[in-house]
């Protein structure tokens, strides 16, 4: 299988743990974490087009489709990529991004309830600096859920281990890649 598995969701859905689930599961998997890609533009375009979020940079979006194809080209396999995209525009603009350089993309979205969610961004001791930054922005997740259920495949990730919710996600990629 050479698709790509976006794994959305609201920060502390679990995509990061669930990416590193995945790569055990489907042979020659690889993540991908656009959100450097976000880190490297800061020091050139912060200062003359400062924004709230990297994903509000044109440049962000078209880098992201650009080095996840050119990845994915060059180690072969399934490529995941763990990155939330709650404005719609911008997802529907990656997608196609990626459907025009021939990647098919399986698109799931993990999701919690709210008090899991701040309590597991409220619990997390890795990133804790981010940790309000994460808070602020799960009204925007909650506002985008009717658009990310149409668009991908929900996957319940409450009370669930990661390992249960990879196996999920690997299950539903294969069926799709074999079918």
């Amino acid at each position: 299988m050479s698709a790509i598995v976006w794994l959305n969701g609201a920060f502390g859905a679990g995509k990061t743990t669930t990416s590193a689930e995945l790569t055990r599961l489907l042979p020659g998997a690889h993540v991908l974490d656009t959100e450097y890609v976000g880190f490297m533009l800061r020091h050139v375009l912060a200062e003359p087009a400062p924004v709230r979020d990297f994903q509000e940079w044109p440049p962000w979006r078209a880098l992201a489709v650009e080095s996840i194809a050119q990845v994915q080209r060059f180690l072969g396999g399934p490529l995941i990529v763990p990155q939330t995209v709650v404005v719609r525009a911008y997802w529907t603009e990656i997608r196609d991004g990626l459907a025009r350089q021939g990647l098919t993309v399986r698109h799931f979205v993990l999701h919690t309830d709210s008090a899991t969610l701040t309590r597991r961004i409220e619990d997390d001791t890795v990133e804790t600096g981010g940790r309000q930054w994460r808070l602020d922005h799960l009204a925007a997740y909650e506002a985008a859920l009717p658009w990310l259920r149409a668009e991908g495949t929900v996957v319940d990730t409450t009370g669930v281990p990661p390992r249960e919710v990879a196996l999920r996600i690997a299950a539903a990629t294969e069926a799709v890649t074999a079918g």
